[in-house]
């Protein structure tokens, strides 16, 4: 305790900082990926009658990727980024993009949580179809919201290929 402190017999306050993981990012928060900094600006927390994942929207210099994060059997993490596919209902059970086929293999309705600059579809409900090639390496993801439908491409990453710090 310094002199100043033992005069005014200031406490010192303690700031507990939560470790930052793949599960519990916050808006504001900073993560590294390919060695480019991006920022949290958004996320949204879906919730198909108890089945939930996470997308963290990142925003940095080379535009915005989406961190995909689901806690099935065992950690999945994907990265993806909006793609332009013309697509309408109903939508196909494969689709072709970029010289690859994809199969769908899940679909369904999902409620989603809202924070940050996805804020303003908080308490939406969309469908969602999600795709994946031969490989089982790369994705394409679905989602229709009221009449927009909006696509984007994927692939899978590990938890170690990320650094996060926190923001608060």
């Amino acid at each position: 305790m310094g002199f100043f402190d033992r005069l005014f017999k200031k406490e010192k306050e303690t700031v507990k900082v939560e470790e930052r993981t793949v599960l519990n990012l916050q808006v504001g928060d900073i993560v590294t990926y390919d060695l480019l900094d991006y920022q949290v600006t958004g996320k949204l927390h879906y919730n198909d009658g108890g089945f939930m994942w996470d997308a963290y929207q990142l925003q940095g210099e080379t535009g915005v990727l989406w961190l995909a994060v689901e806690m099935d059997d065992e950690l999945e993490l994907g990265m993806y980024r909006a793609v332009k596919l013309p697509l309408e209902e109903p939508i196909p059970k494969k689709i072709t993009y970029d010289g690859r086929e994809y199969r769908m293999i899940e679909s369904g309705k999902a409620y989603v949580k809202g924070e940050g600059r996805s804020q303003n579809v908080h308490g939406k409900e969309l469908k969602y179809f999600d795709f994946e090639d031969d490989s089982e390496e790369h994705f394409l993801s679905v989602e229709i919201w009221g009449s927009e439908v909006e696509v984007s491409y994927g692939y899978a990453i590990e938890e170690y290929e990320l650094k996060i710090l926190a923001g608060s």
